[in-house]
């Protein structure tokens, strides 16, 4: 059965769009509200500002791709959804760090996984970072009408057998688990999430927020580079952009210059900062770039009888914050557990090997489970997470240590996972490290993962959440931006995403920058209303 294209059938109807990729001259355009960047907090704060009547521009570096370029085929998805083709890494080479670069950003090409920033979390923002007016009360009421806008509820079928393991493990070992909310509507249940959704069941901004700017007079403009921000030290005049290539990849040459009354920035950790550090905003206390976090992730893999069928499935719809918050939220670093799925080219590459080894280890992936653990980095005083760097092209890199703090959760993670994934039946578990071989039982695992030399290159890490980089917070000594995402210095600037947060949350964050970004633009259109 053919399933339509909504946004095309948009397009058709006269949307306006700008392809930066054809532009046969520079461009020079206007708006009231310019939006940087297309994603959770980029599409949210276009879609509100256009809905309350203001010209909304909304800018996106990648290529607009809509359910029709949707093949469920790796090497599309990965080469032309996600930064870097997904070789997007941290400064050594060491992390492996997944975000999505289109129309529609990482709700893109997310596994549907959403939960509300847990409360811990914000107190600690609260009491440590000065951040005021974003209490769980204070959220409530976002977070409810998020999840009812985007169709955001605890996923209703029962779990495919990649997370009935975790499940099943967790219910033999007393350990609490849940099962995941998803953001989705009439969900086929395929498993290829991370490859754009071609039934548009999955409520991204491609299929929500940006159509609903559209509708409303609202401008898109992608395949374009936000290369700098024009500013005095106290206003930002105007941006500048590059048009790109159709492949997103090389400048074309064409300029794109923007004139607005305000502007957003919404490109997410890593790339928010280093727009601003590429326009030499005001930064007096250095904090621009600085305490940028990922929740790094390290993984376990095991064998069973069953067929797992790993790639089939909601990708994730069970998981476990039996670990997170032990010892407190300045304890020692705790940890989420979630289970990925593994579509062929994604696995090869995580269970690393080659030849001979390589071509067993995907013979057997029918049978192989992977257990992940999302760390939860930022609340103690030993973990301070990376900074962004521009590299001499101007392009940015996250310099992200891992320290003997991480290293303990790591290995902490590696004990829960494996110790999980035997008491579901696992016959084999492999902790995905260059040094690690297949253990036949717990004590055996235990033995070696005690044993693990946990050094960058020999641990494979990885992340899909980066938070941090222009963090707010009411003291600018501290802070990039305040609690309402207004940069401390230049007036007509403010920041709605991931990159606000001043710690990584301890959830996968989708939701949190919808809720989040919700609340401060509102803030925003009532302040663009009184000084109108």
């Amino acid at each position: 059965m053919p399933v339509s294209d909504p946004f095309r059938q948009g397009l058709e109807r006269g949307w306006l769009t700008h392809d930066g990729s054809r532009l046969e001259h520079d461009l020079a355009l206007q708006a009231d509200i310019a939006v940087i960047g297309s994603g959770a907090g980029g599409a949210t704060s276009a879609q509100m500002l256009s809905a309350a009547g203001f010209k909304v521009l909304l800018i996106e570096e990648g290529p607009l791709k809509t359910s029709s370029d949707f093949h469920l085929l790796e090497h599309e998805a990965y080469a032309s959804l996600y930064q870097e083709g997904l070789g997007r890494m941290s400064k050594d080479g060491a992390i492996t760090i997944l975000q999505g670069r289109a129309v529609g950003g990482t709700t893109l090409v997310n596994w549907t996984s959403s939960f509300r920033t847990p409360p811990p979390t914000l107190e600690h923002w609260a009491s440590a970072h000065a951040v005021q007016g974003l209490g769980e009360a204070d959220l409530r009421p976002w977070f409810e009408r998020v999840e009812q806008e985007l169709g955001i509820s605890p996923w209703a079928l029962p779990p495919n057998a990649n997370n009935e393991v975790l499940r099943r493990g967790c219910e033999q070992l007393g350990y609490r688990w849940a099962v995941i909310p998803r953001n989705v509507r009439g969900c086929w249940n395929l498993g290829y999430c991370g490859m754009g959704c071609p039934v548009n069941a999955k409520q991204s901004m491609l299929v929500t927020r940006i159509p609903a700017t559209l509708d409303h007079g609202g401008e898109l403009l992608y395949l374009a580079r936000a290369e700098r921000l024009e500013h005095d030290g106290e206003r930002v005049r105007q941006l500048h952009c590059q048009a790109l290539d159709a492949q997103g990849i090389h400048p074309t040459g064409r300029r794109i210059t923007v004139q607005a009354r305000h502007y957003i920035v919404a490109g997410g950790g890593i790339n928010s900062p280093a727009l601003l550090l590429r326009s030499k905003a005001p930064d007096p206390h250095g904090r621009l770039g600085k305490r940028t976090f990922l929740h790094l992730v390290n993984f376990s893999a095991a064998r069973f009888s069953e067929r797992i069928d790993p790639y089939y499935g909601a990708p994730q719809s069970i998981y476990s914050d039996h670990f997170q918050w032990q010892g407190g939220s300045d304890g020692p670093v705790g940890y989420k557990l979630e289970v990925p799925p593994l579509h062929p080219a994604l696995a090869s590459t995580l269970l690393g090997s080659h030849g001979a080894e390589n071509a067993r280890r995907m013979a057997e992936l029918p049978h192989t489970h992977v257990m992940l653990a999302l760390l939860r980095d930022g609340f103690h005083p030993q973990s301070q997470g990376g900074n962004v760097e521009l590299r001499g092209d101007g392009s940015p890199v996250l310099d992200y240590p891992v320290t003997d703090y991480l290293r303990d959760g790591l290995r902490r993670a590696y004990h829960s996972m494996a110790q999980i994934q035997f008491a579901a039946g696992a016959t084999q578990v492999t902790p995905v490290h260059a040094d690690a071989r297949p253990a036949s039982n717990l004590a055996q695992a235990q033995q070696m993962i005690d044993a693990l030399q946990l050094e960058p290159f020999r641990t494979r890490l990885g992340s899909a959440h980066v938070m941090g980089g222009c963090a707010m917070g009411e003291r600018p000594q501290q802070a990039v931006c305040d609690s309402l995402g207004r940069h401390h210095q230049l007036a007509n600037l403010s920041v709605h995403d991931g990159s606000l947060f001043p710690t990584s949350i301890g959830a996968n964050p989708q939701l949190s920058v919808y809720a989040i970004s919700a609340r401060l633009t509102e803030a925003l259109i009532g302040r663009l209303a009184r000084s109108a």
